[in-house]
């Protein structure tokens, strides 16, 4: 939940081909073009990474690989990028290439390079880079998921639910299984009390005539298949692992059990995995149609549906990808281009308006005064301003976080908002292009990194403050 802004060793094999063979490769972030990758925990074996560039010939990377068998380097990954074009109208292509090797100097790869020289209009290496601390592997979400900003039972004096004792010891119960889930586990089935469920069909009532109006049609597919797949219905709250499995099986994405708010960066680093840090509590039943913070509400009916429609599920993780190892600035921009997108986004459909952000799906008085083209709508004859989507303008745009949105920002489709969120997340200053890798779980970039500011030191580090 985003805090609301206040291995397998590879050898050269003897094969030759082309390079422009390789361009069919798939890609994912960066436009770059994976052929092969290894190595179960990125920071364990020290390596060095190098860029070529070749000319498009037939059996030219063969005869550049073979160097690295005769020296004994130990190639862990190759990636090539798209072909482009010299001076003189040549054909060129970038290789990357990752080998285990401790030193730069080492004479093996000292030899390497002077035989390399002849062979390539560029041979460089990459040195490493310090960056901002983040996730390497989906293991690596265990240490930042309990880096709240605030604690599940740790209610302001402004919250219905304040002096509730019993709500507040129901909030320190479901916080307690948040700080104990690991990442390999199963998520823990929730025994969901009479009267949160009540509470969970009184905003369901609300609520489902008006998605039926306003929402897109992308997730209004999603929410009849999970009313099939996934419990979802006025008289059961859905368990988190039932939609872990169905989004899994769909676009990849998973659900976690998270205590409470965390920050820009640390959410947005579980979107470069597909995963989503969803809060399990509910709204106090005082007041039913409000809630001061995100809650279960918010999660599954204004989210979940979401990620099982691939556009969606695809420009999510594009933000979250942009925010591995980005600049405090630029994690602030992501962020922003998340509230005004993925909470409170718009697209075109049938010459209407129609909501794809959370915070719009969830809200019965926003949903209708966001779309509705009456007024009043949402208790207010108030209309908001209506810019097209442009993730640029949006990363600056600044907003309210406690009352109606005064600017949306409008898509012409979710296919429309990813592309240009892809377009300005290749466009920021990003230490390295990484890539997300689902059968490893892991995330590869096209550098050496040493990632400082590691959370458990950073923690040891508060707690000898704290003694």
């Amino acid at each position: 939940m985003l805090l609301n802004l206040a291995r397998r060793t590879l050898k050269p094999q003897r094969t030759a081909f082309s390079l422009g063979q390789l361009k069919c490769l798939s890609s994912t972030h960066g436009a770059s073009s994976f052929i092969s990758a290894t190595n179960t925990t990125p920071d364990a074996t020290p390596k060095i990474s190098c860029v070529l560039e070749l000319k498009d010939s037939p059996g030219a990377l063969h005869d550049v690989l073979k160097y690295f068998w005769k020296y004994d380097l130990n190639i862990t990954r190759i990636e090539s990028r798209p072909k482009t074009l010299n001076a003189l109208g040549e054909a060129r292509f970038d290789f990357f290439v990752d080998f285990e090797a401790n030193d730069k100097n080492a004479p093996s790869v000292q030899s390497l390079f002077a035989s390399l020289e002849s062979m390539t209009t560029k041979a460089l290496i990459l040195d490493e880079k310090d960056v901002m601390w983040f996730p390497r592997h989906l293991s690596e979400l265990d240490l930042i998921a309990n880096r709240t900003l605030d604690a599940g039972a740790d209610l302001e004096s402004d919250h219905p639910g304040f002096n509730d004792e019993v709500y507040r010891a129901r909030r320190g119960e479901l916080a307690k299984v948040a700080q104990e889930y690991q990442w390999n586990e199963p998520i823990p089935y929730i025994d969901y009390t009479e009267k949160e469920v009540e509470t969970w069909a009184i905003v369901w009532d609300r609520m489902e005539g008006l998605l039926d109006k306003h929402a897109c049609s992308e997730y209004k597919k999603s929410f009849a298949s999970m009313k099939e797949h996934c419990g979802y219905g006025r008289d059961s709250i859905p368990q988190a692992q039932d939609i872990t499995d169905y989004l899994q099986g769909r676009t990849g994405f998973r659900m976690r059990p998270v205590a409470g708010l965390l920050s820009s960066r640390d959410f947005l680093n579980g979107l470069a995995f597909r995963t989503f840090f969803s809060t399990q509590y509910i709204r106090h039943d005082s007041m039913p149609l409000y809630t001061p913070e995100p809650d279960i509400c918010h999660e599954l009916l204004g989210h979940a549906p979401m990620f099982a429609d691939q556009d969606f599920a695809d420009f999510s993780q594009e933000i979250g990808l942009a925010s591995l190892g980005a600049s405090d600035e630029d994690v602030q921009k992501l962020a922003w281009c998340y509230w005004h997108s993925v909470e409170f986004g718009l697209c075109k459909e049938g010459g209407e308006h129609k909501a794809y952000g959370a915070g719009l799906l969830s809200s019965y008085g926003e949903l209708e005064y966001a779309c509705a083209d009456y007024r009043p709508a949402g208790g207010t004859d108030d209309r908001p301003e209506i810019k097209p989507w442009d993730p640029a303008v949006a990363s600056v745009q600044e907003f309210p976080i406690t009352t109606y949105q005064p600017v949306y920002f409008l898509a012409e489709s979710l296919n429309d908002a990813k592309t240009k969120m892809r377009e300005f997340c290749e466009n920021l200053k990003k230490p390295f292009l990484s890539r997300h890798n689902p059968n490893t779980n892991e995330i590869w970039v096209d550098r050496p990194v040493k990632r400082k500011n590691h959370p458990a030191a950073t923690e040891m580090e508060a707690e000898v403050k704290t003694a």
